[in-house]
């Protein structure tokens, strides 16, 4: 095997300019695939972080069916406080999750005293909602970027349509669980902006204060967010808690609650899954480059050496050997292509990373372009490149061992 390779490496010199074009364009491809994977995934992470650490959370949890009707936000259908205190504890034995929140999601009427408009209302406890979404507090533009008892943290959409300012008060009136009607004097302690822009309605209050609100003698949670220690684990984390739940039912014998990770509640999945999908294209793209050039040029070694194939061929070379030979160098043009690839690819990608792109995403500006390539992609693209080029000089190969000796020498 190790004069196979001798002789393959004396075969690639011979002709270097051919061997060097070829290994070139394998490099171009494995060079543009590494650094589309790294920009586009730090993309994707960057716009998955602000869905899931300013507004969404990793997981949440509802009462069965609320998320079917989560628009007319339904009072009945929270969580009791039973059932909140039971996953708490099961959140305190999983060791995964590293924070969750639960809060009291409805809507109500918001009023200036001169200006009455509507408004959707988390109410929730500050300091657990603020670890469980680790962005909230910079979204909130003006203001105190706590949520106290007796305030209100309202959409930026409200502040200029009503022209409302920090410290101006307002009214907020809801309808409660039994039909009757409540309202609340609150103080403007902070305005929010939206993620997804300009119409966001959602404003923040202390879940003591929506409690009052909505006369709630004993609290009841509209949904739970949890926000998990290592994100990777997104899948396994849910599937234990969705096992653990599936075992409660309801009085008709059906699952009591439901579990949903960020990509079931948010559309911007969709642009996450067509990132995923242009990447396979890039990669397939990158299949082609690689197996065209290698095959042509190896096409073109078989054509130009038949005279010095039907030679060893003669002197007793096994077809095995011959064929081996050929994959070899395709083999051996996979690798350098790699690895020079990988090389100027990193390296760009590092250059990417010193100069920090900064680009808006939302109603984020100054976000940071940090791409980074993980060694599983550069694993796998070598893998998919050396592969390839093994694939691509073995019809070239193949027709090199099947020669006839005496037919080989006659060619001119």
């Amino acid at each position: 095997m190790g004069n196979l390779f001798k002789i393959a490496i004396r075969n690639l010199m011979r002709y270097k300019r051919r061997t060097i074009l070829t290994a070139s364009l394998v490099a171009i491809g494995v060079i543009f695939v590494l650094v589309f994977v790294g920009v586009s995934g730090s993309f994707k992470n960057m716009m998955i972080g602000q869905m899931t650490d300013s507004m969404l959370g990793h997981i949440q949890i509802h009462r069965k069916g609320y998320v079917a009707s989560v628009d007319n936000l339904p009072l009945t259908m929270n969580l009791n406080l039973q059932a909140v205190k039971k996953m708490e504890r099961m959140f305190r034995e999983t060791p995964d999750i590293e924070s969750y929140s639960p809060r009291i999601k409805f809507g109500g009427m918001f009023s200036s005293f001169t200006e009455t408009t509507n408004i959707r209302l988390n109410g929730v406890y500050p300091e657990m909602e603020m670890k469980t979404l680790p962005l909230l507090a910079s979204r909130i533009s003006n203001g105190s970027k706590e949520i106290k008892k007796g305030e209100i943290v309202i959409p930026e959409l409200l502040s200029r349509g009503m022209k409302l300012n920090v410290g101006d008060t307002i009214v907020v009136i809801a309808t409660n669980r039994d039909g009757s009607v409540n309202g609340k004097q609150l103080r403007v302690s902070g305005i929010i902006e939206s993620v997804t822009g300009p119409g966001g309605r959602d404003g923040y209050v202390h879940i003591e204060d929506a409690m009052e609100i909505l006369r709630m003698e004993e609290m009841e949670i509209s949904e739970i967010a949890i926000r998990l220690k290592d994100f990777g684990k997104l899948n396994a984390v849910y599937n234990t808690i969705d096992t653990v739940l599936s075992g409660e039912v309801n009085k008709q014998g059906k699952p009591a609650f439901e579990v949903h990770t960020w990509e079931g509640l948010s559309p911007f999945y969709n642009i996450v899954r067509m990132i995923d999908i242009m990447t396979i294209f890039i990669k397939i793209m990158l299949i082609a480059v690689v197996l065209i050039s290698v095959m042509n040029v190896m096409i073109m070694a078989v054509y130009e050496r038949i005279r010095e194939i039907g030679t060893i061929a003669a002197i007793g070379t096994m077809p095995g050997k011959i064929l081996s030979m050929f994959v070899i160098e395709g083999f051996l043009l996979g690798i350098i292509g790699a690895v020079v690839g990988i090389i100027i690819g990193a390296g760009i990608i590092f250059l990417l990373r010193i100069v920090k792109i900064t680009f808006d995403f939302g109603r984020q500006t100054g976000l940071v372009l940090a791409p980074t390539v993980s060694i599983q992609d550069i694993v796998t693209i070598s893998f998919i490149v050396i592969l390839v080029a093994v694939l691509g000089s073995l019809q070239p190969a193949l027709k090199a061992s099947r020669m006839e000796p005496i037919k080989a020498l006659r060619h001119v």
